[in-house]
C-alpha cells in the first residue's frame, strides 16, 4: 500500500499516542454556533483552532469572534489567526498588518499561514514573514504553515508545524509521505482530509499514524457541501472544513487521550 513506507516511519507512528485535532477554520460563530461550542467540550483532543473572521482579521473587531476565541483560550485551547499567504502573492506589509490586528483584537496564540508556498525560491520570503509574526504572539506563538502538500524540506525549520496534506480521501488513501519527514517527530505534521466516509475513518487514522502526522482533521463533508456518503450532488463550492464532520463524536473518541495503535 502506498502509505506504508519504511520501518523507521512505522516506529515513529507507534509514538503518536498524543494525536490530536487541528481545526483549519470553522465558519463564523453566528453561522456555526454548534461547531464552536463543541470545541470547548471537555476531553476534546484539540491541538489548535484557526480563527478566520473575514478572510483574515476583518476590518474591525468582531464581538462574536472575540467571545468564541475567549472561550477557547479559557478552555486551554490554542487559537491561531489565519493569514492568507495566497501562495506568495500577498505583500509582507499586508500580512504583518493582519497579524497585528489578530493579536490586538483577539489575543491569538499564534498564526495559521494558509496557502503557503512550497518551492525553495519562496523560502526566504516565508522566513521573513514567520520571523516577524512570531514576535507578535505571546511567548513566541505557534506557527502552522498550510502548504497542503510536501514542501521543500527547509520549510520545516521555519514553523512549528506543516500541513503536508490537504485534500480529498480519494487522494489521501493512495498518498505517499516524503522521505525527509522521517527526520522530524509526528507533532511537526498535520493532515487535513475531506470527503472521508465514516466507514473509512479507521483506515484514514491508520494512514496518518503510519505517515507520522500528529495532528489531523478529517470530515465527511465535501467541497460541494454534501456528505461523502450521500451520493447527492453538492451545490456551490464551499470549504469542507467549515462545519463539523457527521462523525465528530466518533473521531473525538478514537483519538482522545490515551488512544493509540
Amino acid at each position: 500500500m502506498p502509505h506504508l513506507t519504511t520501518p523507521r516511519r512505522a516506529q515513529a507512528a507507534t509514538a503518536v499516542d498524543r494525536m490530536g485535532l487541528g481545526v483549519p477554520g470553522y465558519a463564523h460563530p453566528l453561522v456555526a454556533p454548534v461547531e464552536w461550542g463543541e470545541l470547548t467540550r471537555p476531553g476534546t483532543p484539540l491541538h489548535w483552532v484557526a480563527l478566520n473572521v473575514a478572510d483574515g482579521p476583518g476590518a474591525r473587531p468582531d464581538p462574536h469572534c472575540l467571545e468564541a476565541a475567549g472561550r477557547l483560550r479559557n478552555a486551554g485551547v490554542r487559537v491561531l489567526g489565519r493569514l492568507d499567504l495566497a501562495y506568495g502573492t500577498r505583500s509582507f506589509g499586508e500580512l504583518v498588518s493582519d497579524a497585528h490586528r489578530f493579536r490586538d483584537w483577539y489575543r491569538v496564540d499564534g498564526f495559521y499561514l494558509d496557502r503557503c508556498p512550497t518551492e525553495r525560491t519562496d523560502l526566504p520570503a516565508v522566513r521573513r514573514v514567520t520571523a516577524s509574526v512570531r514576535e507578535l504572539a505571546e511567548g513566541g506563538g505557534h506557527l502552522v504553515l498550510g502548504h497542503g502538500t510536501h514542501p521543500y524540506p527547509g520549510y520545516a525549520e521555519t514553523a512549528d508545524q506543516l500541513v503536508t496534506f490537504s485534500g480529498p480521501w480519494t487522494d489521501y488513501r493512495w498518498s505517499q509521505v516524503a522521505e525527509w519527514t522521517a527526520d522530524y517527530p509526528p507533532e511537526r505534521f498535520c493532515h487535513l482530509v475531506h470527503g472521508l466516509p465514516r466507514t473509512h475513518l479507521e483506515e484514514a487514522l491508520r494512514i496518518a499514524r503510519w505517515q507520522g502526522a500528529g495532528t489531523v482533521f478529517m470530515t465527511d463533508r465535501t467541497a460541494g457541501g454534501d456528505h461523502s456518503d450521500s451520493g447527492d450532488g453538492g451545490g456551490g463550492q464551499i470549504d469542507p472544513f467549515e462545519t463539523l464532520p457527521g462523525y465528530w463524536d466518533e473521531i473525538v473518541s478514537r483519538i482522545g487521550p490515551g488512544v493509540s495503535e
